[in-house]
């Protein structure tokens, strides 16, 4: 009689990859600095005031890519956290046209793919005039060629970006996500609460 050999359960952190991890993880504090209270998230969160804070100050990103929102409901100014340590207002503010230091909603970037990240940005509202497919980071789109401050309208194939009024990356936010609205920004007006104006002039895959 052949004896049966008892096979050990292999634990989920083998080849590295911790699989009981969340996909999305948040912690936000009410001081900056990651000082004072902080609390934990996993999913999104219409109104940081329904959980005991007037306000978040510093963030620790530990994984996926997040939107924060100057006000509660995803609404007003966006912030876009990718991994990483953020101690004050300055370090994911984008340099933004006037002085914001409040955050109140945030929520996941569940399309943020990197490397597979991909849309077109047209001359005019609709997906009319002329057009041009993006793939990579834009520091400036005025030096690969795209000769208008603004931009029409917008739509993500596949991924996340982050389109920036100002070259480098700076100035207002606008996140546009390939599963929000099948993708489709046929307006500036669709890029947020807090869009006043058609200028872009940076773009830039958003990190998961």
């Amino acid at each position: 009689m052949n004896k049966l050999t008892k096979i050990p359960k292999i634990p989920p952190t083998t080849f590295g990859i911790d699989f009981t991890a969340p996909l999305f993880k948040v912690t936000v504090f009410v001081q900056e600095h990651f000082q004072g209270k902080c609390q934990e998230l996993t999913s999104e969160c219409r109104n940081i005031q329904e959980r005991g804070f007037d306000n978040i100050r510093s963030i620790r990103v530990e994984s996926g890519a997040w939107v924060g929102y100057e006000h509660h409901d995803f609404q007003g100014q966006q912030f876009v956290l990718e991994k990483g340590e953020y101690p004050h207002w300055d370090a994911y503010s984008g340099s933004l046209g006037y002085h914001v230091e409040r955050m109140m909603s945030l929520r996941p970037i569940c399309s943020a793919a990197h490397q597979s990240s991909r849309m077109v940005i047209y001359e005019k509202d609709n997906f009319l005039g002329r057009s041009v497919e993006l793939c990579d980071d834009y520091p400036s789109l005025q030096a690969m060629g795209w000769c208008e401050k603004q931009v029409g309208s917008m739509h993500v194939q596949c991924g996340a970006f982050v389109c920036c009024e100002y070259p480098g990356y700076r100035g207002q936010q606008y996140v546009m996500e390939c599963d929000k609205n099948s993708g489709d920004y046929p307006h500036w007006k669709d890029w947020g609460s807090h869009c006043q104006t058609s200028q872009i002039q940076s773009i830039r895959r958003i990190q998961h």
